[in-house]
């Protein structure tokens, strides 16, 4: 089912309507990068309006991708942009510190918490994200966030860290986990029953808690320096700068998935069609974007070969005709 999304009037538009079931999105080092046909062509996205000039803005390297719907959020070196017509124009955000990750509630309309992983912590705004105050996390980099509710999981520069209240207090680092910062973190799906969750930690490899934090133990790839960390039902994967590997049994062993990446480096990874799908995956490297069809058996270029690809995003899969049925019966 392809998923055509129509702009408001008057909206000034890159190249004609939204495919959101083709679009996706690649962050740089050097910017933002748009494919409207599912990664067979990019396109730079220039920057954002508003300088007094009227030059666009530029992103600088941009660390996260969030496409939501209409709303995408996009953090980056300079700050924190915004889209509200599916990525055809963008504005900045009340953000100008480097921004790494964002992080709305999953009810948007009922509760307007948007969380910001910065340079300068965690930040908070209970306003839709246009304003953002400190929480208790503060003078740290802030790397990744997790919200599975009640609780809030973060990864910074000094470890994962837990709170319960929402961003009031935190608990963490937990034992066991070394010193040093956690640029990758995976949760189980069912957090709140099944408190299980991975970190990755400098160049330790990978570590797992079963308790929420707060213990820990090793859990494979020591001595990689692991970027990117995704679990999918039975599989975790897990991107290094030393190639890209996926767990069969909840860590214990690993094995790599390298064919076609022969001299690769990978950092980030996304299964577009997750959870109902998850075969056909995107990996950001350091020298463009690969694509897999078959859950990361072999891979392909999927263009930007001369960029450093430091995260990726697309917009939800719809949801299918059947599920819409099942919800209104």
């Amino acid at each position: 089912m392809i998923l055509l999304s129509v702009l408001p009037a008057g909206t000034a538009q890159l190249s004609g309507p939204v495919v959101t079931t083709l679009t996706i999105f690649a962050g740089t080092e050097t910017g933002l990068w748009r494919s409207t046909d599912w990664g067979h062509r990019w396109q730079r996205i220039e920057g954002a309006s508003g300088a007094s000039d009227g030059a666009p803005i530029p992103f600088g390297a941009v660390q996260s991708i969030l496409a939501l719907g209409p709303r995408v959020y996009v953090g980056s070196e300079t700050g924190l942009f915004i889209s509200d017509d599916f990525g055809q124009t963008w504005k900045r955000g009340a953000l100008t510190v480097p921004v790494s990750a964002v992080l709305p509630s999953r009810y948007p309309q009922s509760d307007p918490t948007v969380f910001a992983a910065t340079s300068a912590g965690l930040l908070r705004s209970g306003d839709g994200g246009q304003t953002f105050a400190a929480t208790a996390v503060r003078d740290t980099w802030v790397h990744r966030l997790e919200w599975p509710g009640p609780a809030l999981v973060v990864a910074t520069a000094r470890g994962v860290l837990v709170s319960n209240d929402g961003a009031t207090t935190f608990q963490g680092p937990g034992a066991g986990l070394p010193q040093g910062e956690v640029r990758a973190m995976a949760l189980s799906s069912y957090f709140i029953v099944d408190p299980v969750l991975f970190a990755a930690v400098g160049a330790t490899g990978v570590h797992r808690s079963s308790d929420g934090g707060a213990t820990w133990k090793p859990s494979g790839l020591e001595g990689h320096s692991v970027t990117d960390l995704v679990w999918l039902g039975p599989f975790l994967y897990a991107a290094s700068e030393r190639g890209f590997f996926r767990s069969e049994d909840a860590g214990r062993t690993w094995a790599p998935l390298g064919e076609g990446l022969k001299g690769v480096a990978p950092v980030r990874v996304l299964f577009p069609l997750a959870p109902e799908s998850g075969a056909e995956a995107f990996l950001g490297t350091a020298q463009g974007v690969y694509r897999t069809a078959d859950g990361g058996m072999r891979w392909e270029p999927a263009g930007l070969k001369d960029e450093k690809v430091l995260c990726i995003g697309t917009f939800p899969p719809p949801v299918r005709e059947q599920n819409q049925k099942n919800r209104r019966r």
